[in-house]
């Protein structure tokens, strides 16, 4: 076995350089001027080619070592040397003899030798004759279904060994890829790219994916103008995209009795005139959810990532829905659990202002645990709201009405408050949430349990 030591090249000046890129396997068939690795000085990168052709034996430096002009590198096998054979020394009755079997697909030369560096053929063609290589290059074109001018369109990139590799595993053509690297130098992770964005407008187009709707053209039907969304707008589209099509919903329905919640709520209002605060039913929802979150931590929860962690929150932050001319917006009423009614009554005084005002800031509408979403008298006798991911459920509550209520004697009016229960099913089962929503009915109607 005639063997090649492979050394570090003129540097163009550089003392040292650092090996930044191993791009091949011992036992790859390597071309004249094929690169082997990959250099880098302080100011550019650089290629290393062959100055031989042969098989690959081994490395003679490691990822992250420094070398110089003159250092040994590789070690080659020459036994493959015909590959160093210009392609027009090649003629038609050689590449014949090789496999007669395959004449007909092989007479072009340069197609041939550019098949012989694909990776599957040079891999099995160590240490072979001519006929077997030529079989073995029909193989890898029906296995990976990559034509012969799909490997030569790759020549003339800026790429190293390693991507180059990777791309012929693929199936990529590189001169089709966008480098992002110093100079437009194509990086592994641009070929990834590129071959995942190929996919996934394959699913599309194949159906595989939620397809998009058709634009309308509503200009046909009568007069129309474009109304750019706010960002409040396009920032809660997404939300609620994203956790309808992640979060597998789960919805329960309950009412409950505040007539003696509403009576005590308006004996306040002498009160709370003097204190310059508005105290509506929204404060003592918030105050019976805090009560129920941690009575219930498993509702006080978020799922990691991962699929296979959860949060448990230790602290007790509900979210309210405002409706804000600028949008659907939600500020957080942090420790709810620590204050008292008028103090509750207070902040949703506040962030509604600043709702309102268009005065919110992020900060103020972050860590939520749980979210209320009050229509009061806006009107509607239920709806199913969507959680506010990657909170664990959200409640809903719609317009009271006076019921006839049977208290086992008689039918007796009462206020009747529509209550919906939306949560997270992937950690919410039903019974937790039948138990979360009965304490939440229990607390509104006998507000005297929330002291307790």
């Amino acid at each position: 076995m005639a063997k090649e030591i492979i050394l570090v090249p003129d540097l163009g000046g550089a003392e040292t350089v650092d090996v930044i890129e191993l791009g091949l396997s011992p036992g790859d068939v390597i071309a004249v001027e094929d690169a082997i690795l990959v250099l880098e000085s302080d100011k550019a990168t650089m290629d290393v080619p062959s100055s031989h052709a042969g098989t690959l034996i081994k490395y003679l430096v490691a990822e992250g070592d420094t070398v110089k002009v003159g250092d040994p590198i590789a070690e080659i096998d020459l036994n493959l040397a015909n590959l160093e054979a210009e392609p027009e020394e090649l003629n038609e009755a050689e590449i014949a003899d090789t496999s007669h079997e395959h004449e007909h697909e092989h007479e072009n030369h340069d197609e041939v030798i550019k098949a012989e560096q694909m990776e599957d053929t040079l891999r099995r063609s160590e240490n072979l004759e001519g006929p077997e290589i030529a079989s073995s290059i029909t193989s890898s074109d029906q296995t990976n279904n990559l034509s012969l001018t799909d490997l030569s369109d790759s020549d003339g990139v800026y790429a190293g060994p390693a991507v180059r590799m990777l791309a012929r595993e693929l199936g990529v053509s590189l001169k089709k890829i966008t480098g992002r690297g110093p100079k437009g130098r194509i990086l592994k992770d641009d070929v990834n790219d590129y071959v995942k964005s190929a996919l996934n407008s394959s699913s599309a187009a194949t159906g595989h994916s939620i397809p998009n709707m058709p634009d309308i053209d509503f200009s046909q039907f009568g007069a129309v103008e474009i109304v750019k969304m706010s960002k409040i707008q396009k920032i809660t589209s997404s939300n609620m995209q994203r956790s309808w099509l992640n979060v597998p919903h789960v919805t329960q329905f309950d009412e409950t009795d505040i007539t003696d919640l509403d009576a005590f709520r308006k004996s306040l209002k002498s009160q709370a005139e003097a204190r310059g605060v508005r105290i509506t039913p929204v404060a003592f929802l918030l105050k019976a959810i805090g009560i129920a979150l941690k009575d219930n931590p498993e509702f006080n929860r978020s799922l990691m990532n991962d699929g296979e962690n959860f949060v448990q929150k230790n602290y007790y932050h509900i979210g309210l829905a405002v409706d804000a001319p600028k949008g659907l917006m939600v500020p957080v009423i942090r420790d709810v659990n620590d204050k008292g009614l008028w103090e509750i009554a207070e902040d949703v005084g506040r962030v509604a202002g600043l709702a309102r005002d268009g005065k919110l800031k992020p900060s103020d509408m972050q860590g939520g645990c749980f979210t209320l979403s009050s229509l009061g008298a806006i009107g509607g006798n239920g709806f199913t709201p969507i959680v506010n991911s990657p909170e664990l459920g959200i409640l809903g509550v719609s317009n009271a009405k006076i019921q006839p209520v049977w208290d086992g004697a008689e039918f007796r009016p009462r206020l009747m408050l529509p209550l919906t229960l939306s949560y997270d099913h992937r950690l919410i089962n039903g019974g937790s949430a039948g138990r979360f929503l009965t304490q939440i009915n229990r607390l509104l109607s006998d507000i005297r349990l929330m002291s307790l």
